[in-house]
């Protein structure tokens, strides 16, 4: 019984290990097949359907938590509460956290731009659903859901695994994570992007937030080590 626990927890962690890596290649697959597609068509029929079921939701304090979680996404609020953040990250000490996550949220909003333009794919139209405002730029793949996904997505695991556990680790997780899970339904509620641009956000972001939990974990001991 002692010689089997060691090996089962290897067997399970390289299972887990399996079927993350499995996702991560999922991803990538399902976002390129999007992309692809998106920049075809202007919009799937299951993208209209998704969003008037959505904007048929209209509580008052629904409305008010979409609209905020999109105001935060945009500039200059989003780059004056990022760089709050990295001060604080950085003036507490946490100098290797802050620097990946200054190298994530610059390269995920750079990587989102490019693919834009590639994609070209028009935004909703007011035609088709409600839109709140029409923006100009192009809508595949949301960049809300990209940076709330790799940027606040990283803060997640940081909280998570720098933290002890107490009620406001708990509280900071729950905040986070929420903003994360629910910008990308705040975008289809707007108008400003179909479904499928959020999902494909979803699976690029979560790719990037592994790249960059990598990248911290790959140099953070050498980084220790030289006193910074």
């Amino acid at each position: 019984m002692t010689e089997r626990g060691p090996t089962g927890a290897k067997l399970w962690r390289r299972y887990r290990a399996s079927i993350f890596q499995g996702y991560l290649i999922g991803a990538i697959v399902v976002f390129l097949l999007l992309a692809v597609l998106a920049h075809t068509v202007a919009y799937f029929t299951f993208d209209v359907a998704i969003t008037r079921e959505v904007q048929e939701f209209r509580a008052g304090w629904f409305d008010v938590l979409m609209r905020a979680l999109s105001w935060i996404g945009f500039a200059p609020q989003v780059n004056v509460i990022s760089f709050l953040i990295l001060l604080f990250l950085y003036a507490s000490g946490l100098k290797w956290e802050s620097v990946v996550a200054f190298a994530s949220a610059v390269g995920i909003s750079v990587l989102g731009l490019g693919i834009k333009l590639l994609v070209d794919r028009p935004r909703p139209s007011a035609d088709l659903v409600n839109v709140i405002s029409q923006l100009r730029d192009y809508s595949f793949p949301s960049g809300h859901v990209l940076y709330f996904t790799a940027f606040f997505g990283y803060l997640v695991f940081l909280v998570y695994t720098l933290l002890k556990h107490s009620w406001w680790r708990t509280l900071l997780i729950i905040i986070l994570g929420g903003m994360v899970a629910l910008i990308g339904l705040s975008r289809i509620y707007e108008g400003q992007h179909w479904a499928s641009d959020v999902l494909a956000a979803y699976l690029l972001g979560s790719v990037w937030l592994t790249l960059s939990v990598y990248v911290y974990r790959w140099n953070k001991p050498s980084y220790a080590l030289s006193g910074d």
